[in-house]
């Protein structure tokens, strides 16, 4: 058994080495979760956080979810823009999330790379599956890695796991995985 102690202790280093040392400001954002110098992924943060985001030299936020939900605020991109930071919002349907959705996400990043960059929505759990996607897509993160990251926050439903699936498959990438775990959430009650 004491055999299997510095086995784990590796394990575990290494699957939480993925996220970054988080600013404790940021850290206060719902579900905040750094994965390089330039990008990051969280919930809906709120006016005195965006801030705080720019404080921390973000340069760019996107937003993937509608403007409608509860905890939106209805004129982030005022407050983004005046905060001298770049606004994108691109509405995603949580329950039918769409691949050019997510290629529109990728293609702004890939045209500013080195630009900091925060995506968010509600809780981040479109987040973290576009996140997902686009560091195994375009920054070569090993599935096993991106899955755990993405498992900090949620284990994905039906619906994402299925889109996270089309777009790996549409980009010739296997979801599978030794660590990999794609089995489903329990239904709500």
């Amino acid at each position: 058994m004491k055999s299997l102690v510095p086995v784990i202790l590796a394990l575990t280093v290494s699957m939480s080495s993925a996220l970054e040392d988080v600013n404790p400001d940021l850290a206060e954002i719902t579900n905040f979760r750094q994965y390089s110098d330039t990008f990051a992924s969280a919930g809906q943060p709120t006016r005195e956080q965006f801030q705080a985001i720019a404080d921390n030299g973000f340069e760019r936020v996107v937003y993937i979810a509608f403007t409608n939900n509860q905890n939106a605020l209805p004129d982030a991109d005022l407050i983004v823009k005046g905060l001298d930071m770049e606004y994108m919002q691109i509405p995603v349907d949580f329950s039918n999330p769409l691949p050019d959705e997510f290629y529109a996400f990728a293609d702004a990043m890939e045209r500013n790379k080195e630009k900091k960059t925060l995506l968010h929505c509600q809780v981040n759990a479109r987040a973290t599956a576009f996140s997902f996607l686009y560091r195994v897509i375009y920054n070569d993160i090993s599935i096993a890695e991106a899955k755990a990251d993405m498992n900090t926050v949620w284990q994905p439903n039906e619906v994402w796991r299925d889109f996270i699936f089309e777009i790996l498959a549409n980009n010739e990438i296997d979801p599978d995985c030794e660590a990999c775990d794609w089995t489903l959430p329990p239904p709500r009650q």
